[in-house]
């Protein structure tokens, strides 16, 4: 059996769930790649603390330059997040003609096409597997097993921690911030959970998922972004009440040759099998033109999912032959130019909740600055209690399909009337149709 030295940089989640995985199922790596997979350095931040899984002290480093200046090394394996130095120790692998397989969404899809240009101009192969929606196989799906498709829509639940909270506040009636905590204490939100809550994360990997699904480079700044913090339980509720769900959705849409790349809190059908992912679980829907409707499901982060993504990159590149020069490359020159749309010329429905004085005349406001904005009110619903002193009620609007930017026009003149005490929230409904 023939063996291969690789080297980690670093020890976390995510490394000691590859490092794991490699050590448990040794003997079906060895039959399904043709090598033994040696872990030979593993770049650690400090030598003396403990990470939960038994490493010799041999093998770990503080010092790139021991793996850099390591021949015998084929792959390196960056697990370590962030942009730097992860982008520096990446591109100085290359130089030295390493194979690199890496889970970084962040680095890809800011510094992707530095990274993707030195490895073709180096001919050494470059696996991103395990960078968006962890152990689903998602990335080899649209670069391999979809290419004779043209893919017209994609819908995706990324982010685990953001579909936890989600889930808690529809199936519990929790409020936000309550599940979030929650969320820490069990290791499914970080200590700052903004990347998560905010969209940052979701943002990083659809902008990865779109350039593979629609043939062309995309800028992260290209995909809308928008977290969940506004969303309440009493937007559960009503959302519940019409039949539909809310999830973060990642969304991507050609039509025509222009794209739509967006993420932010969305109300779907409850009858659509995204609506039934709950918990940490990631989900993608993908819609091809001769292949029809598609969902991948399943664990989208921790350290044995997203571990099993990088050992089936490793494999990859051992079963296409590390001694050779790697002729596929992975920015493609038969890349497309597509437009991106600006948000404000997208079309939704929209569900509108506002806080409203009480007294007569308000509505038929309401109503005719919508009008005037070519805004078309499918359903208006007031919920209010004549026992409150102070005279406020709810109004719950849901409108037609409509492009943003009218809806944009519309609320700033809502915000002119004094009867409109406050705009509590704007959610956008995907239809699917």
């Amino acid at each position: 059996m023939k063996k291969v030295k690789i080297a980690l940089l670093g020890l976390g989640n995510v490394g000691r769930g590859v490092y794991n995985i490699l050590i448990k199922n040794k003997e079906e790596i060895m039959k399904r790649s043709g090598y033994e997979i040696e872990v030979s350095k593993i770049l650690v931040r400090s030598l003396d603390k403990y990470r939960g899984v038994e490493v010799s002290n041999d093998i770990l480093t503080t010092n790139f330059d021991d793996i850099i200046n390591d021949d015998s090394i084929k792959i390196v394996v960056e697990v370590m997040g962030g942009i730097e130095p992860a982008k520096e120790y990446i591109l100085r692998a290359i130089e030295k003609n390493k194979h690199i397989v890496t889970a970084n969404k962040m680095l890809l899809a800011t510094e992707g096409k530095e990274v993707f240009e030195k490895a073709d101009e180096k001919k050494v192969m470059f696996q991103y597997e395990a960078s968006v929606a962890g152990g689903i196989p998602i990335i080899n799906s649209i670069n391999e097993n979809l290419t004779a498709n043209k893919i017209n829509e994609l819908y995706g639940i990324v982010n685990g921690t953001t579909n936890y909270i989600l889930s808690k506040m529809e199936l519990e009636g929790l409020e936000f911030d309550d599940v979030l905590e929650e969320a820490k204490e069990k290791g499914y939100a970080e200590a700052d959970p903004t990347s998560d809550i905010e969209g940052y994360d979701a943002q990083y990997k659809l902008a990865i998922l779109s350039a593979l699904s629609f043939g062309t480079k995309i800028s992260v700044d290209d995909v809308y972004r928008e977290g969940i913090t506004k969303i309440k339980p009493i937007d559960m509720k009503y959302a519940s009440d019409f039949n539909m769900s809310i999830k973060l959705l990642a969304i991507a849409k050609e039509n025509n040759g222009e794209l739509e790349l967006r993420v932010h809190p969305t109300m779907i059908p409850e009858t659509h099998p995204l609506a039934n992912v709950y918990d940490s679980f990631n989900a993608i829907f993908i819609n091809g033109n001769a292949v029809g409707d598609l969902m991948f499901y399943g664990k989208g982060a921790g350290d044995m999912p997203t571990g099993s993504a990088v050992v089936s990159d490793i494999i990859s590149i051992l079963r296409k032959n590390i001694d050779t020069k790697n002729e596929n490359p992975v920015v493609k020159d038969n890349l497309w130019n597509k437009n991106v749309k600006s948000i404000d010329d997208v079309e939704s429905r929209y569900y509108i909740r506002l806080t409203v004085q009480d007294k007569p005349g308000v509505l038929g406001q309401i109503t005719t600055i919508f009008g005037s904005n070519r805004v078309s009110l499918k359903s208006v619903i007031q919920k209010g209690r004549k026992h409150d002193d102070t005279l406020e009620v709810t109004l719950v609007l849901i409108t037609h399909k409509t492009k943003e930017a009218l809806i944009n026009d519309s609320i700033d003149k809502l915000h002119d009337l004094r009867s409109i005490k406050s705009v509590e929230n704007i959610i956008r409904i995907e239809d699917f149709s």
